[in-house]
């Protein structure tokens, strides 16, 4: 049956990278269980502005699971995940009781500074990507189906590696700041594949210099970006991305 619940949210307030950042409350009354967390987070910004305050800036876009942008820390979890696979925009107020005290704040990373309130910049991301170059992929007709051959599990662990959303949640749940879930998925998804691999020694290479340049930190295989993840990526993307990256030095 569906009800209403009161609780107090404490919710992350900074003007910008530099700047000294606290948290406010706000006392929120009432809220239908069945509102999604963004929905509760759009009644919070009506009230402020009636109030005469600035409104509370979160990221946000499809609001279906789909684009990752909903990046809260919430209750210290990324996405404020009480099961696995969702995203922020698919959590419900019904995960939560009357009374409670729910913190939001950013992702927190030296490669993801803020840009406002909890909204940061993770241009980092695409900064990686773009390391990786291009493949070599012929242009014009489509070949025909069976042209490249490619073995079915080779097929399917390639599409479960580009589920991978760049939302940053493995980032936020790691100690070190490591990005190395999200670099090797990206690096998974072309080396699984014929497609990507005439320039998959210097993507490897590109993408894991890029990375340390940005400030992310290293992998010490704790799993907290597993468990993390909304589209449930494998630290086994990780184990394939250091024997690339060892090939690749390898043969240098």
């Amino acid at each position: 049956m569906a009800k209403n619940i009161s609780f107090t949210l404490r919710f992350w307030r900074q003007n910008g990278p530099k700047a000294q950042g606290y948290f406010d409350t706000h006392e929120m009354k009432d809220i239908p269980d069945g509102t999604s967390f963004l929905e509760m987070l759009d009644i919070l910004n009506e009230e402020l502005i009636e109030a005469g305050k600035e409104p509370f800036v979160f990221d946000h876009d499809c609001r279906e699971g789909i684009c990752g942008m909903c990046s809260l820390y919430i209750n210290g979890t990324p996405h404020g995940k009480t099961e696995r696979g969702a995203t922020t925009c698919q959590l419900y107020m019904r995960r939560f009781n009357d009374g409670d005290v729910i913190t939001v704040e950013p992702w927190r990373s030296a490669a993801f500074p803020v840009i406002k309130d909890c909204m940061v910049d993770r241009t980092a991301f695409d900064k990686i990507i773009a390391a990786g170059g291009y493949t070599t992929v012929r242009t014009g007709q489509a070949q025909d189906a069976n042209a490249i051959l490619i073995s079915k599990e080779a097929a399917d662990e390639a599409m479960d590696c580009a589920t991978c959303i760049g939302c940053g949640a493995c980032v936020a749940a790691c100690k070190n700041g490591s990005a190395m879930l999200f670099l090797s998925s990206k690096v998974s998804q072309l080396a699984l594949l014929p497609q990507g691999r005439p320039e998959a020694a210097k993507r490897v290479k590109n993408m894991i210099d890029k990375m340390e340049e940005l400030g992310f930190g290293n992998c010490t295989n704790t799993r907290a970006c597993e468990a993390a993840c909304p589209k449930n990526e494998s630290i086994a993307n990780i184990a394939r991305l250091n024997r690339e990256y060892i090939a690749a030095k390898l043969a240098d």
